[in-house]
């Protein structure tokens, strides 16, 4: 009997207290009727046993989940939850280095700087990861509790009841063809990367030497007047350039669209990248200097084949990135 009183009293303490004399008098009412005459405790322990766990028979006399996201929600929970952490996490990471676009510490070394933009960007992804963990769940948390629907089916995607129809709404990617996040954020991050060594090329880009405090910038290559003069359709690259993640990372995959896109911010990119290292007041002739008498070579002849090199390795690029993205957007 000391059993069934414990039993009970699992059952009862995790319900509400006004519905638990209620149901304390229906269960052992139950149990004694599903019990010999004249029983014993393993015929005791058999009933329990078939009552099942008290955590789930109480479930069962709850209004309400005692899950925090059941499987009638779960799958549009996880999904969402998917899409939006990697969308939150870039935008995160690119704030932080547009703060350090707006009031970079010249002061700085270049190595403290990286540190310190991959130390606060790690934990401001971090930041807004639990940001948009807590929030989501707490929706979807009281969407739960607020469905008073009797069918417990799990949703799609779309929020509607699952259907084979379902199916032709989502698209067949073969791995090949695939877009991974990581793709994606490694995009990302370059055009991080390159913007940073644009806008701040006169504290980033150059000779540096070894001293007491460890490396010293000590030579700008590149004229950053001369940079800023192109400022403005350098942005509007920067801008597409993110569009273009934000847009793989909803596709998944590669399109003919896509590569066309891909084809037109390459072209674009091209053409502006030759312009600004054709001008010839591009080029520090301090550094011009040093690098041809290392070289052993004239000052004319080094930024020919320096500037030469560049656009030809750019060129080079941006034609595998068009030649790799219809050839991917051809994979079926």
């Amino acid at each position: 009997m000391n059993l069934i009183e414990v039993y009970i009293q699992e059952v009862t303490g995790r319900l509400p207290e006004k519905n638990r004399d209620d149901i304390a008098l229906e269960l052992r009412s139950i149990i004694e009727d599903m019990l010999p005459d004249d029983y014993n405790e393993e015929d005791v322990n058999v009933i329990l046993e078939k009552l099942g766990n008290p955590a789930a028979l109480a479930s069962g006399y709850r209004d309400q989940p005692m899950h925090l996201i059941g499987p009638r929600y779960f799958d549009v929970y996880a999904s969402l939850l998917k899409m939006i952490l990697p969308i939150a996490a870039t935008i995160s990471l690119i704030s932080v280095i547009a703060e350090y676009f707006i009031g970079y510490p010249a002061e700085e070394t270049v190595i403290n700087v990286f540190l310190d933009i991959i130390g606060f960007g790690i934990w401001k992804i971090i930041e807004v990861g639990i940001h948009t963990f807590f929030w989501l769940t707490l929706v979807f948390a009281i969407i739960e509790r607020t469905d008073k629907g009797k069918d417990q089916q799990p949703l799609s995607t779309s929020l509607k009841k699952w259907t084979p129809e379902d199916l032709k709404n989502i698209p067949y990617i073969p791995k090949k063809k695939a877009i991974t996040k990581l793709e994606v954020f490694g995009y990302l991050m370059w055009t991080a990367i390159w913007a940073t060594l644009y806008f701040y090329a006169n504290h980033l880009v150059g000779i540096y030497e070894g001293g007491g405090d460890g490396l010293e910038f000590v030579i700008p290559a590149l004229n950053q007047d001369v940079l800023l003069h192109y400022w403005p359709i350098v942005l509007i690259i920067i801008a597409i350039e993110i569009g273009l993640s934000l847009y793989k990372l909803i596709k998944r995959q590669w399109t003919k669209k896509m590569a066309i896109f891909t084809t037109a911010l390459e072209l674009i990119a091209t053409v502006v990248f030759i312009v600004i290292f054709s001008n010839p007041n591009l080029m520090n002739q301090e550094f011009i200097t040093y690098m041809s008498g290392l070289f052993n070579t004239t000052a004319t002849q080094f930024e020919t084949w320096l500037v030469g090199s560049v656009i030809i390795i750019f060129i080079l690029s941006a034609a595998f990135n068009v030649f790799d993205g219809f050839r991917k957007a051809r994979i079926r």
